[in-house]
């Protein structure tokens, strides 16, 4: 039952290869970007972890701006491997924060995420896989990675439950600025 919970003291927050040239082929980039920027700004606010990756950035381009923008800094990992655990750089940032949930957001779902999902059950780690920030070029790719981690052992949750779990409480000045953000 534990691995449902999430808390800020155990959370990093994993942006998966959101980068210009990949999104300029999403359907619901839009969303996608202004979900995590939600759950970026709540994680600034308290103080969880942040790792960006960027697949290929010389054939991808970078990090779209908007998020590059809201990071607390932006230290893209770079990769090759489709499956970011296949980047030593990345499992040596995973095991330097110490976290064991990871907040997976990103594209596309049925590949990088998908496979970063299966690396991160198999190397100890709990992805929580935010469905309504990650998406691939079509409806049905999506639905697939998303079914896929489902049936993998992934918790699949949305972008407002991990808000408000991380959250724990009303009446914060971080509830209140999230409010604000998500009406």
């Amino acid at each position: 039952m534990d691995k449902f919970f999430l808390d800020k003291s155990d959370s990093v927050l994993l942006i998966i290869d959101i980068q210009e040239r990949l999104a300029t082929v999403m359907k619901m980039k839009d969303q996608v970007v202004k979900n995590c920027l939600h759950l970026i700004e709540l994680a600034k606010m308290l103080n969880v972890p942040v790792v960006v990756t960027e697949q290929y950035p010389r054939g991808l381009g970078r990090t779209v701006p908007e998020i590059q923008g809201a990071l607390p800094s932006y230290r893209p990992i770079e990769k090759t491997a489709f499956n970011c655990c296949g980047e030593p750089a990345f499992l040596a940032e995973l095991k330097k924060i110490g976290k064991k949930k990871v907040i997976v957001t990103g594209m596309e779902t049925h590949i990088c995420v998908l496979q970063t999902g299966l690396g991160l059950l198999q190397d100890g780690f709990t992805p929580h896989l935010v469905s309504d920030a990650v998406c691939s070029r079509t409806r049905e790719n999506w639905s697939t990675g998303v079914e896929f981690l489902r049936q993998a052992g992934a918790v699949i949750t949305g972008v407002e439950t991990v808000l408000f779990q991380l959250l724990k409480v009303a009446g914060t000045e971080e509830f209140k600025k999230i409010s604000q953000r998500i009406k």
